[in-house]
């Protein structure tokens, strides 16, 4: 997608820069006279109204305390049954973590740096979202504290809600001989993966790609890197397989082209060091498995479709291991009150149990037992550590 479009501004006789000023013209032409945070809450009003738009256009979405409601429909929500295949499984360790709701709407989310362009926290669809809302390219990169950070293997996942925008792009800085560079792979907003600077060149569409029925809803977004092969999915479909990226990832970004009517929307972003552990037909003899991979509706212990990645693994080791029981326990970060927090703990390992019978795991193999926040394995006070620190673990029994 990137290249189509610095195919067209070539053709036009416009630069990358010139237009880049264009963009910044139309915008200030738009904010001239108000104050400097009447931006950030225009970016927010216009993409709330383009989901309205295209809400209505198909009958959905209503207005809530000057919010939209959920972009997606219930009939468009992806169920648990629809990722019956799902194999993929993000790393054991949370690098980042960010779900936005520790930032106020209207200013730069405080774990990011920005490099170009501008972009700002805001609610769409009912929940908080980073906009990067003007840039060709705007970026973005998470406040880390080195800056080579990524491992072989990891994982990326985050949400991003597909309106009209170029994007988004996970950057890549990677060594290039002495030099530091930067390529894309880019979950774009009409429903394809592509490669962008980087030395392999691959692009796929989502299956049965139908640009209308893609747009204008979320859409969840997970990539793997393992020894050079990187695996993209949208959603519970494995979309593009790269079998050598020829580069070893330095750290990662978010990138795209984005302006003020159709900002690029990410939220629910998660790094993680390792992933994809390959136990299937093998023999189990640890102690424990721990996973981040299976979460829930804040707040529930309903859980989430791109969990059965997770799910199914667990599954497999259960069905090559006949005489293997697990005891399934629940953890949570130390957010709100620690009574709720274990009594939701319960709930979350009960239903991991629920889940696992239905899929044919005798239940007399599975036990629950909900911690709360009283077993931290890492540090509260960070979104990182509290990610790390909502898991569900498998003990063996």
């Amino acid at each position: 997608m990137y290249k189509m479009v610095l195919l067209a501004v070539i053709c036009m006789g416009y630069s990358t820069t010139s237009v880049q000023a264009q963009i910044l013209k139309r915008i200030k032409d738009k904010v001239l006279g108000n104050a400097a945070d009447h931006v950030v809450n225009d970016a927010g009003d216009a993409t709330n109204n383009a989901i309205d738009n295209a809400e209505d256009g198909n009958g959905k979405g209503k207005k809530k305390n000057g919010n939209t409601t959920a972009a997606n429909s219930s009939a468009d929500t992806p169920t648990l049954s629809a990722y019956q295949n799902y194999d993929f499984v993000p790393g054991d360790t949370v690098l980042f973590a960010d779900d936005f709701t520790e930032d106020m709407d209207g200013e730069f989310p405080s774990h990011w740096t920005l490099s170009k362009g501008q972009a700002v926290v805001n609610k769409v669809g009912g929940k908080p979202a980073f906009l990067l809302t003007e840039g060709n390219y705007c970026q973005v990169n998470p406040r880390m504290k080195t800056k080579t950070y990524l491992s072989d293997p990891f994982t990326i996942e985050f949400d991003y809600y597909a309106n009209k925008g170029y994007g988004p792009g996970i950057s890549f800085d990677f060594k290039d001989g002495d030099e530091i560079s930067t390529g894309y792979v880019e979950f774009s907003t009409s429903g394809e993966v592509s490669t962008f600077e980087l030395p392999a060149d691959f692009d796929a569409n989502y299956p049965e790609k139908n640009e209308a029925s893609f747009r204008n809803k979320w859409h969840h977004a997970a990539l793997i890197y393992k020894n050079g092969t990187v695996k993209c999915y949208i959603d519970q479909y494995r979309i593009l397989v790269i079998p050598d990226i020829k580069i070893v990832p330095l750290s990662f970004g978010f990138a795209g082209i984005g302006d003020m009517d159709n900002p690029l929307i990410i939220t629910n972003v998660r790094a993680a060091a390792g992933g994809n552990m390959n136990m299937l037909g093998k023999k189990f003899t640890e102690s424990k498995i721990v996973t981040h991979g299976i979460t829930f509706d804040v707040d529930k212990s309903v859980i989430k479709p791109e969990s059965m990645g997770t799910i199914n693994m667990i599954v497999g080791v259960l069905k090559s291991n006949p005489d293997l029981k697990f005891e399934i326990d629940g953890h949570t970060d130390n957010t709100g009150d620690a009574a709720h927090n274990m009594t939701l703990s319960q709930q979350r390992a009960d239903a991991v149990k629920a889940q696992l019978v239905a899929m044919g795991i005798d239940a007399s193999r599975l036990t629950t037992k909900g911690f709360g926040d009283t077993k931290p394995i890492a540090d509260n006070s960070t979104p990182e550590g509290r990610a790390n620190n909502r898991r569900v673990e498998f003990v063996r029994q």
